[in-house]
């Protein structure tokens, strides 16, 4: 088999061999967790790891070694930049499409990117009506995500917010989004991914987050709005559809303190 030229992948710490990535690319099946790395270290790592062995549970039926990803995901950082987004693909190779439930063995795939060095812009989404299918999952199914992602960008937007049909609100393509009223945060209710950086963000500032419906309407009286997610952290919402909000609400840099003095801990 041959080998990909690709230092900045590996699967289960060996080069990547071609028809592995060819089993990934055209079944699709498996999942995922992604984070920023800075010097070695992650913050909710554990949270990261929780998650990548109960999503392997509910989507191979197959239990997952913290301490092997651990020591695969360090063999892949002895070489990268000390700031990285790291995500770790959990997937079976050997899986057929016409006999997808066959036992499994799952395999890891680290990869790494460089991490974003400047503060990104604040977001403009659109709204538009999609649930992913298995939504607690953080599954490598993305199709239906990015093509409404990529109808967003094409219309002058920067991503995608999914609606239910009442317009009720869940999250974005790939981030959480939280509502600022006063001094308290609002997670919407629908069902959708609970992020590390949610988790971390809830953790931190415990009774001053609640979880509730919130539609599309109701953002009007919304002091702010913002996106979290493990790669970019906590990302002001300037807009959403016509609808605009200040991007530089006290509260949204309180959230940005309280969360980059989180502990971080090491690979």
């Amino acid at each position: 088999m041959s080998t990909v030229s690709f230092p900045a992948a590996q699967l289960d710490g060996a080069p990547v061999k071609l028809d592995q990535l060819t089993a990934l690319a055209l079944i699709n099946y498996g999942h995922y967790t992604s984070m920023r790395v800075d010097d070695l270290r992650a913050r909710g790592l554990s949270l990261h790891l929780h998650r990548l062995m109960e999503d392997c549970r509910r989507i191979f039926d197959a239990q997952l070694d913290p301490d092997w990803v651990r020591r695969l995901v360090r063999q892949a950082l002895a070489e990268a930049p000390r700031s990285v987004v790291v995500r770790v693909t959990v997937f079976d190779p050997e899986l057929q499409l016409a006999r997808i439930g066959a036992d499994a063995q799952p395999h890891l795939l680290v990869t790494t990117r460089p991490a974003a060095v400047d503060t990104l812009s604040a977001l403009r989404l659109r709204s538009t009506q999609y649930c992913r299918e298995l939504p607690a999952v953080k599954h490598v199914g993305l199709f239906g995500s990015l093509q409404r992602r990529r109808l967003a960008q094409r219309n002058g937007f920067d991503d995608v917010l999914f609606t239910g049909a009442d317009t009720e609100i869940s999250e974005a393509a790939t981030a959480n989004v939280g509502v600022i009223a006063g001094n308290r945060i609002v997670w919407p209710q629908a069902p959708c991914l609970t992020g590390v950086t949610m988790r971390l963000i809830n953790q931190t500032v415990g009774e001053q987050a609640s979880t509730a419906p919130v539609t599309l309407r109701e953002l009007v009286g919304a002091d702010a709005v913002f996106a979290t997610s493990a790669t970019v952290g906590i990302r002001p919402v300037l807009a959403i559809d016509g609808l605009r909000f200040p991007t530089e609400h006290p509260m949204i840099n309180t959230l940005r303190n309280q969360y980059a003095a989180i502990p971080t801990e090491p690979w």
